[in-house]
C-alpha cells in the first residue's frame, strides 16, 4: 500500500486504527518525491532532518511508558488526539510562508540564501495540531505569475502531463498535492494562486475569507489582497485543515474574530442551496471544452436538487484591470524592502551605495518581478495617483457592492475557476497580457474579499478542469457544502 496516495482524512482514520506509524507514512511521501520530483521540480528544500513525528500532546508529564520493544513503529499508540488533531500528516509548505531556520527564497535569487528567524501564526498552528512539515515547495517569484515559470529555481511541471505547466503562483503546492508527494499543502492567494493551479492540477484548492486566517509569516505582495489557503486531495481535508489555521491573530490586525462556529461539509445542505450562475463568467473567451464540462456539472447539480439562477455582477468585466493597478501598487510598497543591504542578494562589483542598491535589486529581481513593481511605482508617481490607483479603489468598492446584493438573492456564486485547461510551458511566458488573463475569473474574490473553491469537475482535452464557487463573507460552509456535493457526484479528474 502507498501510503501517500491517502487522503488527510483517510491517515488519519489508519493513525488511529494503529494500521501504520507516522514514520512509515512520512516515508512513503519522501520516496514519492525521490522518484518523481527530479521531473515535476515542486520542491525547492526538502526536510527530511526535521520530518519527524512531533510530542504527542501530553505536556511535561509526557505520555504513558511505552511498551517493552518501544515505540518502534506504533509510536502513535499515545498521541492525545484532541490535542493533536493532523497528528504524523505531511504537509507541504509554500514557500512564501515561513517557518524558522529554514530556508524561504520565495522562489526569487534576492532570497536564494535566506533563513527565516520566526513561524508564521500557521506554522505554529500545524506544529501545534502535529503536522509534519516535508519541505517548502516551488513558486512563481514573489507569487508573481500564474505559471510557475517565473521561479528562480526553475519551472514547475504539471504531474497530469509534463508539457503542461501547474498554474500559479503556487504552483509547487498544488503539483506536489496532485503527483501524491504529500497529503495537503499550504499556498497564498493574492489573485488566484490557490485556485487556479487547483484547477490546472486537478486538486482542491480553498482560498478563505480576507482576515479568517493570519498572514502573520507570509512574505508580501499585496497586503490588502493576499490570504493564505490550501490544497487538499478532498473538501473534507480542505476542511480539516481551515479548522487548524483559521483565527484571529495577535500579530496580525486584519485577522478577524470568528463569531461562528464552523460547520461540517454536506453534500445534503446543497439541496436547499440557491446557487447564482455569473453571467460575466459566461462569455466567449472561455474554451468550448471547459464549458461544456462546467455545463455538465451544472445540470448535474440541478438533478441532484441544486437551484440555479442567472445572477449580474457588472463591473467583473473591469476587475482584472482594477487588479493590475491595485496589486502593483502594493507590490511596490512592499518590496521596496529588498535592497540586498540587510539580507539577501547582495553583488560584490557595486562601487557606492546607489550602485549597490541598482545591481542588487536588478540582479535579486526577476523580469515579471520588475515589471510590476515599476507598473506600481508609476500608478503610485505624483499626477498619476488620482487617475489610476483612486479609481481602481473606486471600482474595487463597487464589485464588493454588486457582490452583496447578489448574496441577498442566492447561497454561493459559480463560474469556471478559470477560461482555460493548463497551457504548454512556455506558450505564454513571453506575453504577460495572455497570462493575466489565466486569472479573469479568480482576482474578483480576492479584491471583495471573499472565500472562494477550486473543486475538480472532470477534464477537457485530458486535463482537469475546476469548477468555482465562491461565498459570501466568512460563509465557507456553504461553499464546502456545494464543493462537497459536485465531488460526491463522482466529477473529479
Amino acid at each position: 500500500m502507498n501510503l501517500n496516495k491517502l487522503t488527510i482524512s483517510e491517515a488519519l482514520k489508519g493513525l488511529k486504527e494503529k494500521e501504520f506509524s507516522a514514520e512509515e507514512l512520512t516515508g512513503d511521501c519522501f520516496r514519492a518525491i525521490e522518484s518523481q520530483d527530479k521531473k515535476i521540480n515542486a520542491f525547492i528544500t526538502l526536510l527530511k532532518k526535521e520530518a519527524h513525528p512531533p510530542s504527542q500532546g501530553y505536556g511535561e508529564a509526557g505520555p504513558p511508558s511505552p511498551p517493552a520493544g518501544g515505540y518502534g513503529e506504533a509510536r502513535n499508540n499515545f498521541v492525545d488526539w484532541q490535542k493533536k488533531p493532523l497528528f504524523g500528516i505531511p504537509l507541504a509548505i509554500k514557500d512564501n510562508i515561513l517557518i524558522q531556520g529554514v530556508l524561504c527564497t520565495a522562489g526569487s535569487k534576492m532570497l536564494s540564501s535566506y533563513k527565516a528567524t520566526y513561524n508564521a501564526t500557521v506554522i505554529n498552528k500545524l506544529k501545534e495540531a502535529g503536522v509534519i512539515f516535508i519541505g517548502k515547495t516551488n513558486m512563481d517569484e514573489f507569487a508573481m505569475g500564474g505559471s510557475t515559470e517565473t521561479s528562480y529555481f526553475g519551472p514547475t511541471r504539471n504531474p497530469r502531463n509534463l508539457d503542461y505547466v501547474p498554474g500559479g503562483s503556487s504552483g509547487g503546492s498544488a503539483a506536489a498535492v496532485a503527483a501524491d508527494m504529500c497529503l495537503g499543502a499550504l499556498g497564498s492567494d493574492t489573485g488566484g494562486s490557490v485556485r487556479q493551479p487547483a484547477s490546472f492540477c486537478g486538486v482542491v484548492g480553498l482560498k478563505p475569507t480576507y482576515g479568517r486566517v493570519s498572514r502573520y509569516g507570509l512574505m508580501a505582495m499585496a497586503s490588502s489582497l493576499d490570504q493564505i489557503g490550501c490544497f487538499a486531495k478532498s473538501v473534507d481535508d480542505a476542511s480539516l485543515l481551515l479548522k487548524v489555521i483559521e483565527g484571529k491573530d495577535k500579530n496580525d490586525s486584519t485577522s478577524a474574530e470568528l463569531k461562528s462556529s464552523f460547520i461540517e461539509p454536506s453534500s445534503t445542505k446543497a439541496k436547499k442551496m440557491k446557487v447564482g450562475l455569473i453571467k460575466e463568467c459566461f462569455i466567449d473567451g472561455i474554451e468550448k471544452s471547459v464549458k461544456k464540462q462546467i455545463e455538465k456539472t451544472i445540470k448535474n447539480l440541478e438533478s441532484f436538487g441544486v437551484e440555479f439562477k442567472e445572477i449580474s455582477i457588472p463591473h467583473l468585466k473591469a476587475a482584472l484591470a482594477c487588479y493590475y493597478i491595485i496589486m502593483p501598487a502594493e507590490v511596490s510598497a512592499n518590496l521596496a524592502r529588498y535592497d540586498g543591504i540587510r539580507y539577501g542578494y547582495n553583488d560584490p562589483k557595486a562601487k557606492n551605495l546607489l550602485d549597490s542598491y541598482l545591481k542588487n535589486r536588478t540582479g535579486g529581481f526577476g523580469d515579471e518581478v520588475r515589471r510590476r513593481i515599476i507598473l506600481g511605482a508609476y500608478i503610485l508617481s505624483a499626477g498619476y495617483y488620482d487617475a489610476y490607483y483612486r479609481q481602481a479603489q473606486k471600482v474595487q468598492s463597487l464589485l464588493k457592492q454588486e457582490f452583496q446584493e447578489a448574496f441577498k438573492e442566492v447561497d454561493c456564486l459559480v463560474s469556471a475557476t478559470s477560461p482555460t485547461t493548463a497551457f504548454k510551458i512556455g506558450e505564454k511566458i513571453n506575453d504577460p497580457l495572455q497570462m493575466y488573463l489565466a486569472d479573469i475569473f479568480t482576482v474578483p474574490v480576492n479584491l471583495a474579499g471573499l472565500p472562494a473553491i477550486s473543486v475538480p469537475c472532470g477534464k477537457a482535452d485530458n486535463l482537469p478542469v475546476g469548477f468555482q464557487i465562491i461565498g459570501n463573507l466568512f460563509e465557507e460552509n456553504k461553499i464546502l457544502s456545494l464543493a462537497k456535493a459536485v465531488e460526491d457526484l463522482k466529477f473529479g479528474a
